[in-house]
């Protein structure tokens, strides 16, 4: 069973910086593709990034690329959203899943995720 439990997210003023963390288990971790997605206000949830098995391979939306970097921590099962340059846009409930290839297609199941608010 996909357990995933995001935290980190805050209340940022435009151009901070903030963290977002995940502990996920349910699946083999260490050999899986991990993502993070969001959901701003009256809008469908979106990706945002996702980073392969090793680490090495990260993909990102247009709109975080140069911002965000996606990382993760397998001996701790952890995925991690390091988030610069935060714009009022970037406001959402942040989450995260494991991705399955080759679709890019998440898990159905999905954590209660973290909110991000960013405003002056």
């Amino acid at each position: 069973q996909v357990q995933l439990a995001e935290s980190g997210g805050a209340l940022v003023q435009p151009g901070e910086s903030l963290t977002l963390s995940c502990a996920a288990s349910g699946r083999t971790f260490s050999t899986s593709f991990m993502g993070w997605f969001r959901q701003a206000p009256g809008s469908e949830r979106e990706w945002v990034a996702r980073i392969g098995w090793s680490g090495i391979a990260k993909d990102y939306a247009d709109s975080v690329k140069g911002r965000f970097t996606i990382s993760r921590d397998n001996a701790k099962n952890m995925v991690y959203l390091t988030m610069n340059a935060l714009i009022p846009q970037d406001t959402g409930v942040y989450y995260c899943n494991f991705i399955y290839f080759p679709n890019w297609q998440p898990d159905d199941s999905w954590g209660r995720g973290t909110q991000v608010t960013v405003s002056s």
